[in-house]
């Protein structure tokens, strides 16, 4: 039986509400490392060791999660693991040494496994009850979540609280939060027949490991794109353009921003193009993107950077929502989802590396080229994975409109 679209609303606000405070506990935890690192004495080494732990921890997570979502669903898995993760704040915050602060933060990472794939292996649920796109708008929110505790944490040190209070006050407040919005959350929906979603619960499909693995490598590019702004665009701007100091730390905020204002607007976008061509222009925007962010070093400086950096931004906020969603659209299994989730920790994992070594190597504008071919790569692949994936689907054809909530 169909949800009413009373409880498909319910459903959709719920699942903002679990997006938006992962988001916040994740930005929360990045914005306090600088006082863990001090209260600890931590040093470079030892805080990537602990940012590497969380990592890998969290990527071998997921490859269980999926499974246990399969036998629990995705709502049981969120309820269960969800607020528990956000609660597991509190040891990395509290942690009285080193080796206590690493036995918490792989803790903290076997909570991030199951919550990144329970949350996109639900959006992707809810997508086909809608039978509409509306995977986008919940990354959109996650990363509303992650500014909004970079703002939050910055008032509360002004206001003279410390980061281990608003630590710990961050993961009570947001164990209960989390745990108030999995509540409306549906159970997976109906097997779809003839048209109809009436009918026994649906069985997976078997998705061709050709396509998969194409799928899996969309995913890590897509993430070691990020990366490449996350971790690089404000060293670019500070070493290659010899931007102000001042100046500098706005080539990731304007990334962020068009990443974030494009996932909120992506949806309507897919639901124009379709999977492929969304893709197809995503790559090209990307690829846009850096070639300014390269030519920058030459001639336009940081205005031409900041103008590549949107792009960019632009257009990388689609390509994993789209990923998780057409994985759903051809009906694949919450397995399939973990692994879309995995190749991105992948490629955050393995971005840094790849780009730092390089750069290292000979400069940092040839390490961007790494994240540049990988957009190129996005634009020529990723529409022929989705015609693969979804061979029934014409180019002009769009996701029915089921639900207008």
């Amino acid at each position: 039986m169909n949800p009413d679209s009373t409880a498909l609303r319910r459903a959709r606000v719920g699942l903002f509400g679990t997006f938006a405070t992962s988001g916040f506990v994740m930005g929360a935890w990045a914005a306090a490392l600088p006082s863990v690192d001090r209260r600890l004495g931590l040093g470079e080494a030892r805080l990537g060791t602990l940012l590497l732990l969380i990592q890998v921890v969290g990527l071998v997570t997921m490859l269980a999660a999926g499974k246990l979502a399969a036998r629990t669903t995705t709502r049981g898995l969120l309820r269960w693991t969800g607020p528990a993760t956000q609660l597991v704040l509190v040891a990395p915050a509290l942690a009285p040494s080193y080796e206590t602060l690493l036995v918490c933060g792989a803790i903290y990472g076997v909570g991030v496994g199951f919550v990144e794939v329970g949350l996109n292996a639900h959006s992707v649920e809810l997508e086909r009850y809608y039978q509409r796109p509306v995977v986008s708008s919940f990354h959109g929110f996650w990363s509303l979540g992650g500014a909004a505790a970079g703002a939050l944490t910055s008032l509360g040190l002004t206001l003279g609280l410390g980061n281990q209070a608003m630590l710990v006050i961050t993961a009570l407040a947001c164990t209960v939060v989390f745990a108030a919005c999995t509540r409306p959350l549906l159970p997976p929906p109906p097997q779809a027949a003839d048209g109809d979603s009436g009918g026994a619960p649906a069985r997976p499909a078997r998705i061709g490991v050709t396509v998969l693995g194409a799928m899996f490598v969309l995913g890590l590019g897509g993430h070691l794109i990020e990366s490449g702004a996350i971790d690089w665009a404000n060293l670019h701007a500070a070493r290659v353009l010899q931007a102000d100091e001042a100046l500098a730390p706005l080539s990731y905020t304007v990334f962020a921003c068009a990443m974030t204002v494009f996932r909120l607007l992506g949806d309507p976008i897919r639901a124009r193009l379709g999977p492929g061509r969304t893709l197809l222009g995503a790559g090209t925007l990307a690829t846009a993107g850096y070639t300014l962010v390269l030519l920058a070093g030459a001639a336009g400086g940081l205005p031409l950077a900041w103008a590549g950096w949107i792009l960019a931004g632009s257009g990388i906020a689609l390509v994993v929502p789209v990923l998780f969603s057409a994985v759903g659209e051809a009906g694949g299994s919450p397995s399939n989802i973990a692994l879309i989730s995995i190749s991105g920790s992948t490629g955050l994992l393995l971005g840094p590396a790849a780009i730092g070594y390089l750069a290292e190597a000979t400069d940092l504008t040839v390490g961007l080229m790494v994240p540049a071919a990988l957009a190129v790569f996005i634009t020529l692949v990723g529409p022929v994975t989705m015609r693969r994936l979804l061979p029934d689907r014409s180019p002009e054809r769009t996701v029915p409109v089921a639900a207008t909530n």
